[in-house]
């Protein structure tokens, strides 16, 4: 982009809603940038449940329009716009009553399915089946007989939800955005009329600062949302002004033999609901939902957090999980609308009781901001940002397409992951390996395998993480804008929660494949992984903290290996 040109629309935030912006835009052919100060999906993106889910629970709040985007965005993404990154699931609810709760349930997850079906874009997911006592316990043999006197399954989807950023941002640029991670907005620029006209970055890695001329620019920031508007509101409020409420979840990862199931788990507890979801080599068990006062970069799993999963989880589970069966952790955000004044709220609203509807508003002329939502509706979510920026009349010229447009990766899966199968033979990879390459980078194993007849030793598993190849470090460097080691651990190849140590011991194995792209030397290796270390021992030492404050005042005893402004 030459200096006297500028973008159409600058999208500020790179989680999935950022990203989605992103995307929409650029497929609508307007000239398109987004930036994020971090790594892409470093926030909420990347610390989510990981489900692509209709929200069953909401059914129960009489939310029907919330579950039915939901569950249409849902269908899209099983059968048309990331089928390789977002996988159907089945989950097991435990019925505690025999007669009255078994009605019900079937009557609210019969109109889920019914939804579902309405949404599911040629790719249904089966429906309900209800299980005797016997039935259940067979399926998931872990549940404790007491717990239930049967069982529902229904289907939700299960997502990598870090690399379904990473592939929003790849397909947006694909389709001819810019993008641009680690570039934080420290200004607006405006007009003499007072409208926004752009926004003053800066590069982290550089300290340059640049300044980006757009004629929209849609704040997509989370729970930086308020944060970002009095970058244009200069202190000021503003009627246009959204207030978000960041809410803190937790999960734990324990390994996948310590759980017998062959399903999910959905349990709902007093506070929030509890998900024990099956991945291919772990469990992911959670979540919390308490309102977060602390700054908003680090949140921070506390002993409390810890106790309470697990004590929920063993209420139903004879399996008797421990600390000791840990192997990680992972703490983030969620940005939920908070209720103003003039909506009945009363400054001290609990999160459970805050809608996960979005909203969309102009915070200043130019500048539109986005807040609330949840991972599953992105999608719509940026559609309706694209169009409330633009306008109506522009937004009925140049409507949306992103509903038609798989991200990059998904087109073709079916024929590439036949052609894929007999591929893995000639590297002796097993079943469970091409399960794992082609759920993480559909078509694009073919980019795999094109790097690999370039340096034939990255078709080698990492000694030090035999599950995921050499290739996939490459690959996070030369097609993903891995930066960093902690991008690469933390959002990539994702053992900084998938293994006891948060990946310490990768660290040189990772270093020598990835520090020749980077352009390395020894002392830059040596920074590197001496900070990811300290953040992993910091991490650890929080978890040992019964309060929020507590535990964030010693995770930031480990400070960013690229800080913000």
């Amino acid at each position: 982009m030459s200096d006297d040109e500028g973008l159409d629309v600058l999208v500020v935030g790179g989680g999935v809603t950022g990203a989605g912006i992103a995307l929409d835009a650029a497929t609508r052919g307007l000239r398109t940038g987004i930036v994020e100060m971090q790594d892409w999906a470093q926030g909420t993106s990347s610390r989510s449940s990981k489900l692509v889910h209709g929200g069953l629970r909401y059914l129960y709040n009489l939310d029907f329009a919330l579950v039915h985007e939901a569950l249409r965005e849902r269908g899209l993404l099983l059968a048309r716009t990331a089928p390789h990154l977002v996988k159907a699931q089945p989950f097991l609810w435990p019925l505690k009553m025999p007669v009255i709760e078994r009605s019900y349930s079937a009557v609210g997850v019969g109109l889920y399915d019914v939804m579902a079906r309405a949404g599911a874009k040629g790719h249904p997911v089966p429906p309900q089946r209800h299980y005797t006592k016997a039935g259940a316990l067979a399926v998931f043999p872990d549940i404790k007989p007491e717990q239930l006197t049967g069982a529902i399954r229904y289907f939700d989807a299960r997502v990598d939800d870090a690399r379904l950023v990473l592939g929003l941002v790849r397909t947006a640029v694909g389709y001819g955005a810019y993008a641009a991670s680690r570039t934080q907005v420290v200004d607006f620029t405006r007009n003499e009329r007072g409208r926004v006209t752009g926004a003053l970055v800066r590069d982290l890695e550089t300290g340059a600062e640049h300044t980006i001329r757009a004629s929209r620019i849609i704040n997509a920031t989370g729970v930086w949302t308020e944060q970002s508007e009095q970058l244009a509101l200069d202190g000021d409020a503003s009627d246009g002004s959204l207030k978000v409420l960041a809410s803190k979840g937790i999960h734990l990862i324990f390994d996948k033999d310590r759980i017998k199931g062959d399903t999910g788990l959905f349990l709902r507890t007093e506070k929030s609901v509890l998900f024990i979801i099956p991945w291919q080599r772990y469990w992911i068990v959670g979540t919390t939902d308490t309102a977060w006062h602390q700054a908003r970069q680090h949140p921070v799993a506390t002993t409390a957090d810890i106790d309470y999963v697990l004590e929920h989880a063993n209420e139903v589970l004879a399996s008797n999980l421990t600390r000791d069966d840990i192997i990680g952790t992972y703490a983030g955000l969620r940005p939920l609308l908070q209720p103003t004044a003039k909506d009945g709220g009363d400054g001290d609203t609990k999160s459970t009781k805050v809608s996960r509807e979005h909203t969309v508003a102009e915070v200043a002329p130019g500048l539109s901001v986005i807040a609330g939502g949840k991972l599953t509706t992105y999608r719509a979510m940026a559609e309706d940002a694209v169009d409330f920026a633009l306008g109506p009349q522009m937004a009925a010229g140049l409507p949306s397409v992103t509903a038609q447009t798989p991200l990059v990766g998904a087109a073709g899966l079916e024929a590439a992951s036949r052609l894929f199968a007999n591929q893995a033979r000639e590297f002796g990879w097993d079943e469970d390996r091409v399960e794992h390459l082609l759920g993480r980078y559909g078509t694009e194993v073919s980019v795999l395998l094109e790097l690999i007849a370039d340096h034939p030793e990255w078709a080698e598993p990492i000694p030090s993480a035999p599950a995921y190849l050499k290739v996939e470090a490459a690959f996070a460097v030369l097609h993903e804008g891995a930066l960093h080691l902690e991008d690469i651990l933390n959002h990539r190849i994702r053992l900084s929660y998938e293994t006891r140590d948060r990946g310490v011991s990768a660290l040189a194995d990772l270093s020598a494949i990835v520090a020749p792209l980077l352009g390395w030397d020894e002392q830059e290796v040596r920074r590197e992984q001496d900070s990811y270390r300290a953040v992993a021992a910091a991490e650890d030492a929080a978890e040992e903290e019964q309060t929020d404050a507590a535990a964030e005042s010693i995770r930031l005893q480990a400070p960013d290996l690229v800080p913000l402004v």
